[in-house]
């Protein structure tokens, strides 16, 4: 697998003829969506694979996989433009198999409102998906809405359905209150549990992935207690316990840090540790890559001393966002954007798209005439650079896998990446 750069003056054509491959398949292969204008600094993805096939007369998927000896879960994964349709061709090239190093788990979060489409294409990648959905309010209550469907749909795909629950919203907004009212009232909490296993029992899930928005050192020992309950019951019934961690990310003048908790007991008593910052519509913070892999190794390095290594997944978060300066601490709020949208803005403004090292992240520099004044903007997003270098922390710290944040847009780039490199781990048969 190749990571290329454009530089001034190439196109999709000559890049293609470069690295001997069909421009119909870069395009097709990197969700491009103007080929024709490509800007520069963005990332084409060349993977060559291991093993192809050129489809006869009656060929089906199935019947292509019974031959080669793979899944159907992994032709879709290599051809994905079949994810919507029944029909194969004749003299289709087929991506039989790639030449992978190793294996990844992923888990991947979708609102239960996602476009069908776009799940069906990407479920083959997934060993879980988590439909963020439930919402934990006073005394112990749960709210959500009706996500039978994408439960269904998942299963038909060997992808393990996770319940979410935390304290957010689908906008972000934490209520510590509610988290405090089970936390520290030993009814609301007894109530807090039977609901929970309620909802799996009846939607017919495969366990919970639960949110921990507001641990810090002081709630730590009320978090403890509640998870190691959790497990206890969880456990007694046959489901996987997935505890997500939003480590709080400290900023200063001079460095970007984070606060340090003990994660030993979490790290016993779930099945799984997750770390991902979560992504939103807008932000408030600085303007900074939303995955920075200098900060997400030291939050790794720091975990696998308190969690067995093969428990973790680390989250990615594929969101970008467009920042105005001057950053006003307090007042500044960015506005979210999908890669394809970066790019797109990209090419519209005319920019160049440049490349930090540290975060491993992509970012670029526009302005805008207002009242006769030059305003200055940034963005950051997640590039095919990005993915790859969060992703070698799977190998490399000898982690579980990786979270995702969110699939309710098609990126086409990062599958890719993944992939051609690694072999998904699936826990649940193909149905």
């Amino acid at each position: 697998m190749i990571i290329h750069v454009v530089q001034p003056g190439e196109t999709i054509y000559t890049i293609a003829a470069d690295y001997n491959v069909e421009v119909t398949r870069l395009v097709e292969e990197n969700g491009l969506i103007n080929p024709e204008q490509l800007v520069v600094g963005q990332t084409i993805v060349i993977a060559y694979p291991a093993q192809v096939y050129i489809t006869q007369e009656g060929d089906t998927l199935d019947s292509i996989a019974g031959e080669f000896g793979v899944t159907r879960m992994q032709l879709l994964r290599n051809n994905t433009f079949l994810s919507n349709r029944e029909v194969i061709y004749q003299g289709e090239t087929i991506i039989i198999r790639y030449e992978t190093q190793g294996s990844v788990s992923i888990n991947a979060y979708a609102y239960p409102f996602i476009d069908k489409d776009i799940l069906r294409k990407t479920l083959p990648f997934l060993t879980y998906l988590t439909i963020f959905n439930y919402q934990t309010i006073e005394n112990g209550e749960i709210v959500g809405s009706d996500e039978t469907e994408i439960i269904m749909i998942a299963k038909e795909y060997g992808v393990a359905p996770l319940m979410s629950l935390s304290t957010l919203t689908y906008q972000g907004t934490s209520n510590i209150e509610a988290a405090y009212s089970v936390l520290y009232n030993e009814e609301n909490l007894e109530r807090h549990i039977d609901a929970i296993l309620s909802i799996l029992r009846e939607r017919g899930y495969y366990g919970l992935n639960i949110s921990l928005a507001n641990l810090n050192q002081q709630n730590t020992p009320a978090y403890e207690n509640f998870m190691t309950r959790l497990s206890s019951r969880l456990r007694a019934e046959g489901y996987v316990l997935f505890i997500t961690i939003i480590p709080r990310i400290i900023v200063s003048s001079s460095e970007i840090s984070f606060e340090q908790v003990d994660y030993t007991t979490f790290g016993r008593v779930a099945d799984y540790i997750q770390i991902l910052t979560y992504g939103w519509g807008s932000f408030a913070g600085p303007p900074s890559a939303t995955s920075p892999a200098f900060l997400t190794r030291l939050v790794l390095q720091n975990a696998i001393t308190m969690i067995p290594s093969e428990k973790i997944y680390t989250g990615i978060s594929v969101i970008g966002y467009d920042w105005q300066s001057p950053y006003i601490i307090g007042i500044s709020r960015a506005n979210s954007l999908t890669t394809d949208a970066a790019i797109e803005l990209a090419l519209q403004t005319g920019s160049t798209i440049m490349f930090e090292e540290n975060s491993q992240a992509p970012y670029f520099e526009y302005f805008v005439l207002i009242a006769g004044i030059q305003v200055r903007h940034v963005v950051w997003f997640t590039d095919a650079r990005s993915i790859d270098a969060l992703v070698r922390f799977v190998p490399e710290l000898r982690i579980q896998g990786v979270g995702i944040w969110n699939i309710m847009n098609y990126f086409a780039q990062m599958w890719l990446v993944i992939n051609s490199q690694y072999d998904i781990n699936k826990i649940l048969p193909e149905a």
